[in-house]
């Protein structure tokens, strides 16, 4: 348990997940002309996390205030040219990770130049579609309206051959479409109409008409057509469904109404003439304006993806080059300039192990920027807590996470990451015992397994991305849960004899008395995990409830003793002796006085077959120590063992509360009065007495606050202790409660089914089964039981050893650059 010392070949020590990474201080001192490319190389490496020593200085202030102000306007270039290719349905090309020598001020002097080439393509781009929607309406609007004309036209003439034997003198059909008041009124009095066309959206259309009967009192005429198919708009260029208007209005008032409800609309209008034949000419040219346009559009669309091609395929190199520029000027803001302005300090935590692997990248520095002084690096001596860095792979990185969610480990304390591995899944599958719900989610797991290289490239969804990072862990739970399945012989609720042949029998052939009278045993016991037979027998709930519960209890028991042990290797590691003669001893003692014997007599009852009462027992063994215990006696000698244990429990708890604040006391006054100098590097003992930095006061020893402490402490351990146990029974409720849904789901849905002798209503049962297994015990019973493991870990288990009160070692890496920029 002591410091991990280097083994094996190769720059890094064999990775120990127990205690976190031995971390130094170190100090650089860095020439200005290398430090760029010092920092750089730093990035690369990514094994130091640089303190920020100009906290007191904004932004602005800083150094390279400047610099960052020109890689986050780069960085703001390279936005527009994502959005852009998104936009034209390009995605940037995959980048190797070789790193091309690119001179930032080319790049910068490239990106303005690429930008301002794009923006000009979009502004003549947008023109040119703008015109060409135009031109489109345009060529609509003659279409239809001049269908209007020419059937109002056909119409008039008919009309006049109607009534041309009673009209005398011949007349031209200037009006066509007033045949009928021109034949009732004097020539000279004939009003001139005028007419506008144009397109309208067609959800607006409705009440374009109303407004425009409405102002005009009725003095209009309109006409509408509906376009089947959506049209470009020339202003919003989205697409809209329209209807082409022509509305007849006459006098100069009313052309002014009309045009300012057209522009009120945002219906486009259109110049229009009534002579078919100049109808017919402006529509010829139209349409040849319009396949011109069509041509430069495209040729423009094909210009624009070129060079959006071009810019995808270096995008993501650029991007990183950015953000790296970025984050090298950031990490540069956060050191000091010497007093004589020709090096840069820097303080910064590293692991021990990677010392030899930052002054060889100091040297390289040195030597690439032409340097003529090297950087120095020295570690420094310093009573601030260190970050903590466990070194993690894939598989472990999952469960590191699962502790870290409850609080971040101190400096090497005790991981229970470690532990968590084995005890986080096996006490999942306690609850979701069951084989064939298992080998499920195995399926799942091995699924995102042998896919993870393509899932790892992706932009998952929130649900997706978290199952995919949890996968390793979903296959140990699925591996423990075909495990204790076997145990409960459970395959979705069907138990097998896949062991050998069950140990009972029926009474008779019929099998009429099995669940009344029961069964007998005729063969050896079932060699591994509960015997097929107990299953639909009368006995299985009250068997597997009391099988179950004294489970969970010893599981329970052990855990938490577990935790209490590696308070101890705490203890020792920080070389605390309080904590190991007044916190250590007494908790192993009063819990293993109580709940250790009851673990004990559920054992031996086991053992030894006996009926025993074990509630009566233990609640007898408070209330009426020295009463004989009749046939609820184990084992001889049963009744001064319990006295025995009584005692120490009570003993345990003024041995816990009172001697550890007077000795802090003592200690706390022989340090001050300089008699000898023992550091404490106790954990929660000291109450944080020097969290205040400030090591050379002499600040007061606060003994009740301490004594509160310690009494708090006290009480929540021995009420905890208690309630810990009590709650670990959740073990045995959760595990119940999916036995029975599963057996529900299979007898109530499944053999219901099967019993009808119809396929229909079979198919309609096996669909129902299989929603109903991977909907609720497949996906609800899974989260359950996560969400009661975790609980498990966090409460019962860590709160006996764990402080969690640390900080997470954050390096300045290249590799850890988010994707986003600020």
């Amino acid at each position: 348990m002591a410091e991990r010392r280097g083994g094996g070949g190769g720059c890094c020590p064999p990775m120990d997940l127990l205690r976190s990474e031995p971390m130094q201080l170190v100090q650089l001192i860095i020439p200005i002309e290398s430090a760029h490319q010092t920092i750089a190389y730093l990035g690369d490496l990514g094994l130091i996390q640089f303190k920020d020593l100009n906290a007191e200085k904004s932004p602005f202030q800083r150094t390279y205030a400047a610099q960052i102000k020109r890689c986050a306007e780069m960085a703001r270039k390279l936005r527009f040219f994502r959005t852009e290719m998104l936009k034209a349905g390009l995605s940037p090309s995959a980048w190797s990770g070789s790193q091309a020598d690119i001179d930032m001020d080319e790049l910068e002097v490239k990106l303005g130049e690429l930008e301002a080439e794009l923006i000009e393509i979009n502004a003549n781009g947008e023109k040119l579609q703008r015109s060409y929607s135009e031109l489109v309406e345009y060529k609509l609007v003659m279409q239809k309206s001049g269908e209007f004309f020419y059937s109002a036209q056909n119409s008039a003439t008919a009309q006049q051959r109607e009534f041309g034997s009673q009209q005398a003198g011949e007349e031209s059909l200037d009006t066509p479409l007033l045949v009928e008041q021109e034949m009732t009124t004097d020539p000279s009095k004939q009003v001139k109409l005028g007419f506008v066309a144009g397109l309208v959206p067609r959800d607006k259309s409705m009440a374009f008409e109303r407004i425009i009967f409405r102002a005009t009192r009725g003095n209009v005429f309109l006409k509408q057509a509906v376009l089947e198919d959506p049209v470009i708009d020339p202003v919003s260029g989205e697409k809209v469904e329209k209807n082409v208007f022509v509305v007849f209005y006459s006098g100069e008032r009313a052309k002014n109404k009309i045009t300012k409800i057209c522009e009120a609309f945002g219906a486009n209008r259109y110049p229009f003439t009534e002579d078919l034949g100049k109808q017919a000419q402006m529509l010829t040219e139209v349409s040849g304006r319009l396949s011109e346009l069509k041509t430069t559009v495209d040729a423009g669309l094909l210009h624009r993806g070129n060079l959006l091609q071009t810019i995808g395929e270096q995008y993501e190199q650029w991007n990183f080059l950015v953000r790296s520029e970025k984050s090298i000027y950031h990490t540069l803001n956060m050191l000091s300039i010497d007093v004589t302005k020709k090096c840069l300090v820097a303080e910064g935590w590293s692991p021990v192990f990677a010392t030899k692997q930052i002054q060889d990248a100091l040297q390289r520095a040195t030597y690439d920027s032409n340097s003529q002084v090297g950087a120095i690096f020295q570690s420094l001596h310093t009573k601030e807590l260190p970050p903590t860095y466990f070194r993690t792979n894939k598989f472990t990185s999952s469960f590191q996470e699962i502790v870290d969610a409850y609080g971040v480990a101190k400096y090497q304390e005790a991981n229970p990451g470690v532990f968590t591995i084995v005890t986080f899944p096996f006490l999942f599958a306690v609850m979701f015992g069951d084989w064939g719900h298992g080998i499920c989610l195995l399926l799942g797991a091995l699924y995102f397994i042998i896919r993870e290289r393509k899932f790892s490239s992706q932009k998952l969804g929130d649900i997706t991305e978290m199952t995919f990072g949890g996968r390793y862990v979903i296959m140990m739970m699925a591996f423990f849960s075909i495990y204790t399945g076997l145990i409960y012989n459970e395959f979705f609720s069907v138990p097998f004899e896949l062991f050998g042949r069950s140990a009972y029998a029926c009474r008779d052939l019929s099998c009429r008395d099995a669940t009344t009278a029961g069964l007998i045993k005729v063969g050896d016991t079932y060699p591994f995990g509960v015997d097929p037979s107990w299953h639909g027998s009368r006995s299985e709930l009250p068997y597997l409830n009391s099988l179950k519960m004294k489970m969970s209890i010893l599981l329970g028991v052990a855990q938490m003793n577990l935790g209490i042990i590696l308070s101890y290797f705490n203890a020792k590691f920080f070389r605390n002796s309080l904590n190991i003669w007044f916190q250590f001893i007494p908790q192993i003692i009063f819990l293993n006085s109580l709940f250790g014997y009851l673990s004990l007599l559920i054992i031996v009852k086991w053992v030894t077959g006996s009926k025993a009462d074990l509630y009566h027992t233990m609640i007898y063994m408070f209330l009426s120590p020295t009463d004989d215990l009749g046939e609820n006696q184990l084992f001889s000698g049963q009744k001064t063992v319990q006295l025995v244990l009584l005692l120490l429990a009570l003993v345990a708890v003024p041995w816990m509360l009172f001697p550890k604040p007077f000795l802090l006391k003592k200690q706390h006054q022989e340090r001050h009065q300089g008699q000898f100098y023992m550091p404490l590097q106790g954990t929660e003992d000291t109450l944080q007495l020097e969290a205040t930095h400030d090591s050379h006061d002499h600040e007061e020893f606060e003994f009740s606050e301490v004594f509160v402490h310690q009494l708090i402490h006290t009480i929540e351990f021995v009420l905890g202790s208690v309630s810990n146990t009590a709650s670990y029974l959740r073990l045995w409720a959760l595990s119940l409660a999916h036995s029975e849904l599963s057996s529900v789901f299979y007898e109530k849905v499944l053999l219901l089914s099967w019993g009808f002798n119809n396929v229909i209503i079979l198919i309609v049962g096996a669909i129902v089964f299989i929603f109903a297994t991977v909907g609720v015990l497949l996906v609800m019973e899974t989260l359950s039981a996560f969400l009661h493991a975790l609980r498990l870990h966090w409460v019962e288990f860590q709160n006996k050893f764990y402080e969690g009160d640390g900080y997470k070692f954050h390096p300045f890496s290249f590799a850890l650059l988010d994707d986003e920029e600020e």
